[in-house]
């Protein structure tokens, strides 16, 4: 019998299968970059956004729609990175402010959900470009109102409606030509048609295992984050007596002693003239009672459950750690509240180190490869005891996820400078006047960024063809603030290559970051070669720490 509505418990398999699928095939979407640059991480972003909702769905005691849409919503929200993630969740927000209040969804309410979606979506992206994940969802929003009234089984609608946004994702690289000249398809609307796909596979009732119980990519911070992680195979630990008449012989020692060790682990056994100590983990304390019952008596028993013992100590680690950082925070509230603070991004101790010392209180590790999450954000802001915070995304795809978070903050006021690289975020930090008012400073800073290139140097990890650049599988390339600006063997050449192309008639200074792959040395004798050819320009050489990228070079 076909399905005709969907309940909460329904919705709830199919996003968690949709979110399933996206994770395992997450690496064949970043490989949709289109960029040849080894961080493509489009795949990675929608998997990690969609997996914090995942986490809070599977977290509900009860499945109502309510709670569900909430969950979804909430998680997806605060856990959104880059601007395939964000837009992701925004397309998750207006889905389910439309049936939030629904039992369950039909036809009719799936057409006017899919409607609100997009347009929410919509609403989240300041300049909207067709041929993305945007007009991928909008092509199956108009199709699901085009067949509301069509009279279809709910299956072969929604079918219908992941068919026409497959067809419309087969065309974006006829509306955006850097898709075409690389030869993929757009790597958000791939990410939103596996989700698709995925939560269809559970309607139609595909055995699909929904346990999202995999950890995010992080960096561990704490030793309560380590502790979690850890897995106890055996949960009992169980110790007793052998009371026995008779000494063990010593093949009969040897048959209990594997016996055990086909129990468990851990363990100790101590024979005696007249008793055996035994200590083992096992997951059948019951099984080893009665094994050990068949040599004596037994005295001195003791069985614990370990997994309740580590979960509580867990707790109690963890409620630790809430009460130090709470008190962290009420100390720092205690003190007079600033009237500006900074938040910046950066990958990099040596970049981290510079925002630092341009007064920075707070640097989110995080950046081209490692994009920080809107809840990062938050809590980074959360950490500044000011009431006007200045925040620096130094990457276009960490902007709309900064701008996420500003609107979720009310108690201060959030001031997004959208600095698409780190060389601009110091650019706008170096311009901060503590006599200026927010608005001037704000104003300063966005004039302040039309006066920075960057090139950002790496390898190719596949052959490509971009505008009309060849690129070949290890070539050196300088991508620059608008594309790539030219490709080579040799890094030095490259360099000096790209600088060319960035250089103005105002242009005053240099600067040189190098990254965790390339050595002072080298970044010296690429500074001396640039100082050569513009004698009278300053060239600074900066250690940024960064991964990925060999050089970063910025021209102001």
């Amino acid at each position: 019998m076909s399905v005709q509505t969907i309940d909460a418990a329904l919705l709830s398999r199919m996003f968690l299968a949709g979110a399933q699928n996206l994770d395992a095939k997450k690496e064949w979407i970043n490989e949709l970059n289109v960029f040849p640059v080894p961080d493509g991480d489009t795949g990675t972003n929608m998997t990690m956004t969609i997996t914090a909702a995942a986490k809070e769905v599977q977290s509900l005691a009860d499945v109502n729609m309510k709670d569900l849409c909430k969950a979804i919503a909430n998680g997806s929200l605060r856990g959104a990175r880059g601007n395939s993630g964000v837009i992701l969740s925004q397309l998750f927000r207006g889905f389910t402010k439309t049936v939030r209040a629904e039992e369950e969804i039909d036809v009719q309410k799936i057409a006017a959900a899919c409607e609100k979606a997009v347009e929410t979506a919509y609403k989240a992206v300041i300049k909207p470009k067709e041929g993305t994940i945007l007009t991928v969802a909008k092509g199956m929003a108009d199709i699901a109102v085009q067949l509301k009234d069509a009279q279809l089984p709910l299956e072969e609608y929604i079918r219908n409606i992941i068919d026409y946004g497959n067809e419309v994702l087969a065309k974006t690289p006829d509306m955006l030509p850097v898709l075409k000249e690389a030869g993929v398809v757009d790597s958000g609307g791939q990410g939103l048609m596996t989700v698709l796909e995925g939560a269809y596979d559970a309607l139609m009732g595909k055995e699909i295992n929904t346990d999202f119980a995999k950890p995010e990519v992080q960096v561990k911070t704490s030793a309560v984050e380590s502790d979690a992680e850890e897995e106890i195979k055996f949960g009992y630990c169980t110790e007793f007596i052998i009371n026995i008449d008779n000494e063990l012989t010593g093949s009969e020692v040897e048959e209990l002693r594997n016996f055990l060790l086909g129990m468990g682990d851990s363990l100790v056994l101590v024979p005696d003239t007249d008793l055996v100590k035994i200590h083992v983990h096992t997951n059948e304390p019951g099984v080893v009672i009665t094994k050990a019952l068949t040599y004596g008596s037994l005295t001195n028993m003791k069985i614990d459950n370990m997994r309740v013992e580590h979960q509580e100590r867990l707790i109690k680690d963890a409620e630790k750690l809430a009460q130090a950082q709470a008190e962290e925070r009420a100390k720092a509230k205690a003190e007079p509240r600033k009237a500006f603070g900074f938040v910046t991004v950066a990958a990099g101790e040596g970049f981290a180190e510079i925002f630092r010392g341009l007064g920075a209180d707070y640097v989110i590790e995080g950046g081209q490869t490692m994009n920080p999450s809107t809840e990062d954000v938050i809590n980074a802001i959360d950490k500044v005891n000011a009431d006007n915070v200045f925040l620096y995304p130094n990457n276009k795809n960490i902007i709309m996820a900064a701008n996420q978070a500003r609107e979720l903050v009310q108690e201060k006021n959030i001031i997004v400078i959208p600095t698409k690289t780190v060389p601009q975020g110091v650019t706008a930090m170096l311009g901060f006047d503590p006599g200026a008012s927010v608005e001037e400073n704000q104003q300063m800073m966005l004039d302040a960024l039309g006066t920075v290139q960057t090139a950002e140097l790496t390898y190719a990890i596949r052959d490509t063809k971009i505008d009309d650049i060849e690129i070949h599988h290890g070539d050196i390339m300088a991508v620059g603030d608008n594309g790539i600006l030219n490709v080579g063997t040799d890094i030095q050449e490259v360099a000096v290559e790209a600088v060319d192309k960035m250089m103005t008639d105002e242009a005053g200074l240099i600067s040189i970051y190098f990254g965790k792959e390339y050595s002072e040395e080298n970044a010296n004798r690429m500074a001396q070669m640039i100082s050569e050819k513009y004698p009278d320009l300053d060239v600074e050489v900066n250690d940024g720490g960064q991964p990925v990228y060999y050089c970063i070079i910025s021209v102001e």
